[in-house]
């Protein structure tokens, strides 16, 4: 995977929330080899380090070709963004575009 930069927090005393939004995010069914259309809200208060944007881009790009199910998506993106900025709460919403009918949103949650 790519990797993840980060940078300083500018006002660690400070408990703000920060929300990414990726509206153009794609990964692949991995039962029908079909692409996966959905957007990616990753919402969370940084503790002493704040994700770069750029660096956060190519890592969602990564899952382009990847055959994955929508919960471990979520789980995936919640657990490696964790593991790289060690936020005091971080929240991953995943909306994926309607498949079959159905449309799909996943909830992941991560708290100190």
């Amino acid at each position: 995977m790519a990797n993840i930069e980060t940078f300083e927090n500018p006002a660690p005393q400070n408990n703000y929330v920060i929300t990414h939004i990726n509206e153009e995010f794609t990964s692949v069914c991995p039962i029908t080899g079909l692409p996966d259309f959905g957007k990616i809200y990753v919402k969370y208060i940084p503790d002493q380090i704040c994700i770069e944007l750029k660096s956060l881009k190519y890592y969602f790009l990564e899952f382009r070709n990847m055959g994955i199910f929508y919960e471990a998506v979520t789980n995936k993106i919640l657990d490696d963004l964790v593991a790289a900025c060690s936020p005091k709460m971080m929240e991953i919403t995943t909306e994926w575009s309607v498949r079959g009918g159905i449309h799909s949103t996943i909830v992941a949650k991560y708290e100190k």
